[in-house]
């Protein structure tokens, strides 16, 4: 019976962790920029005493879904939306380079400018994007920042620096605990010149909020059978042990 009670143990388990993938999936529905996380289960054999014909299914989250998202417009200079595949450069909670999608800019009180979850993005130069006191910012498609410095007059232009957009088609990356995206050994690579962005627009996300609903109520199905199985296992093991005393 403890083989049963396994198995339904580890199935409940694995429905849990595959409930929180598209769960955290849902709640990000409406977050600028965000990815989707596939996920998905697999067989796997159970080895012990006998022959490994037991078989558990095991939850995984083996990619994420990079696909455009749908392109809003806010008319706010600092929103920026990626058009095609890039991505934009950032510096990621542990200090290394890291990428988004998220374009909705703001700058501190050091005068950065920043993502809106407060991670500085990266100029060409290879630094972080400072902004002086300007009465007008500008992005242009090319990722260039123009501003009119505070005081002057409209003729007054001012070039600061291009936010660093690369492409990621041939790399190896991956989705962060933080959830940005990572090159496998932290590596970097250098900008893509040919990346467009559209100013005054924000990506909204690529989450599918119906998919991933009826994905939780058919993983809260399949782990109410789980639960249905533990319950018969201890129910058969509870009449095999009234036999045992009788005999």
């Amino acid at each position: 019976m403890d083989k049963v009670v396994y198995l339904a143990m580890s199935g409940a388990r694995e429905n849990m962790r595959g409930q929180q993938a598209h769960a955290n999936n849902l709640a990000n529905a409406n977050t600028t920029g965000f990815k989707h996380d596939l996920s998905q289960a697999r067989a796997m054999q159970v080895f012990g005493e006998g022959m490994p014909s037991r078989v558990y299914a095991m939850s995984e989250r083996p990619a994420t879904d990079i696909s455009d998202g749908q392109l809003i417009e806010t008319g706010r200079d600092l929103d920026i939306a990626i058009l095609g595949d890039g991505w934009i450069a950032v510096i990621g909670p542990d200090g290394n380079e890291a990428y988004t999608r998220s374009g909705e800019l703001q700058i501190n009180a050091a005068n950065q400018l920043i993502t809106g979850s407060g991670l500085p993005v990266m100029g060409n130069g290879g630094t972080p994007i400072v902004i002086p006191p300007a009465e007008k910012i500008d992005i242009g498609v090319d990722g260039w920042i123009s501003i009119r410095p505070l005081g002057e007059t409209a003729a007054e232009v001012a070039v600061v620096d291009q936010i660093k957009l690369v492409n990621l088609g041939d790399q190896s990356i991956f989705k962060g605990t933080d959830g940005l995206m990572h090159i496998d050994g932290n590596a970097e690579i250098g900008p893509d010149l040919n990346q467009r962005l559209k100013s005054g627009f924000l990506e909204g996300s690529n989450v599918n909020a119906v998919h991933e609903l009826t994905s939780m109520i058919s993983l809260s199905r399949q782990f109410e059978v789980n639960l249905k199985m533990m319950k018969a296992a201890e129910e058969n093991s509870e009449a095999a042990t009234k036999i045992l005393q009788l005999s």
